[in-house]
């Protein structure tokens, strides 16, 4: 199932996308409610084209908190090592996590904004986990009872501040930050999802990779960001990038696309 966010002429609100077997076409099927309530939504009875006029596809949740797993694959370990950005030149034994604020979060096609502070911006595709009821001390066994679903996300950072600034606040909290969509997929082969991207059209191979090798698998992150810190439904897991990273200028077209998800399209500003 795909659980979108979308406005209407400029009213938002949640949706069913659904694909109409007659036309082969996706349909946004408006919902009554918001489905991370604890009473259950129904469809309204209102449909609409995923590109119709009018319509236009919002982050499929504003979470009160984003999570972030750093150097979670071996390959971006040596990455960041081999860019001066890690002491050490492997994946770290223990789980290295961040955080970015809900302030940073945007949508599909929104513009990710270079701040004039910066001048290497870096993209970041990842498999994101999104929490589905409230989790506290949730043992590893019974995580993914918790999830709601997986979307694309982006985890931009400016590697330029990264260094100076060693808590990653301003690197990777900036406004604009946190593209996530285009929508929920509640069914996913979370085990081994291929992730993959794309800059201007041009696929990026050294930024693909599949899940089957994270290091702190997804199960494992929740329970251990849920033994610190109470997650919420809505709360965003960004579980790592796969590989190398690359840079990011004013008019690049940067997308990631998640195998069973969908794709997620932004554009980048300079401010």
């Amino acid at each position: 199932m795909r659980i979108a966010r979308f406005s209407h002429n400029d009213v938002p609100q949640y949706a069913f996308v659904q694909q109409d077997e007659s036309d082969g076409r996706d349909y946004l099927v408006a919902l009554d409610g918001f489905p991370f309530g604890a009473q259950p939504v129904k469809p309204t009875g209102d449909r609409y084209e995923l590109d119709g006029e009018g319509i236009r596809l919002l982050s499929p949740v504003i979470p009160s908190k984003v999570y972030g797993l750093a150097k979670n694959y071996e390959a971006h370990a040596e990455f960041m090592h081999e860019h001066g950005h890690s002491d050490i030149a492997h994946a770290p034994e223990d789980m290295v996590i961040f955080m970015k604020p809900s302030t940073s979060v945007i949508g599909p096609d929104d513009p990710i904004v270079i701040p004039a502070y910066s001048h290497d911006m870096n993209f970041e595709p990842e498999v994101a986990v999104v929490i589905g009821r409230i989790a506290k001390n949730v043992p590893v066994e019974h995580a993914m009872e918790y999830v709601l679903g997986f979307t694309c996300v982006n985890d931009v950072t400016l590697r330029d501040l990264q260094g100076p600034d060693p808590m990653w606040t301003r690197a990777k909290g900036f406004d604009t930050a946190c593209p996530l969509g285009p929508w929920i997929e509640t069914e996913l082969n979370w085990r081994d999802t291929k992730i993959s991207f794309s800059l201007n059209g041009e696929d990026v191979p050294k930024a693909s990779g599949t899940t089957a090798e994270l290091i702190h698998g997804i199960p494992e992150q929740i329970a251990a960001i849920s033994s610190f810190a109470t997650l919420l439904p809505g709360d965003v897991i960004m579980t790592g990038t796969p590989d190398a990273s690359g840079h990011l200028d004013a008019g690049d077209e940067p997308v990631v696309h998640i195998e069973g998800i969908g794709s997620l399209h932004n554009v980048v500003v300079r401010e």
